[in-house]
């Protein structure tokens, strides 16, 4: 029953049973003390210059814009 609806209620019944009712809630605390300052947070003209040079190596045309 994987992928189901009811498969997804089973296995969360299953992980509570295991690790606790609090199961749920410790991932998201987990997750919620990484850190959130990877990437582009603390540069945003280094994101916009490297999503403009994104922006030129697409392959997809200019946006056509729609007349109203």
């Amino acid at each position: 029953m994987s992928g189901t609806k009811e498969g997804g209620r089973k296995a969360a019944l299953t992980n509570m049973q295991k690790h606790g009712k609090e199961f749920y809630a410790n991932i998201g605390r987990k997750g919620g003390k990484n850190g959130h300052t990877g990437g582009f947070y603390n540069d945003p003209e280094r994101a916009a210059e490297l999503g403009r040079i994104g922006g030129l190596k697409s392959k997809r045309g200019p946006a056509k814009h729609a007349k109203h």
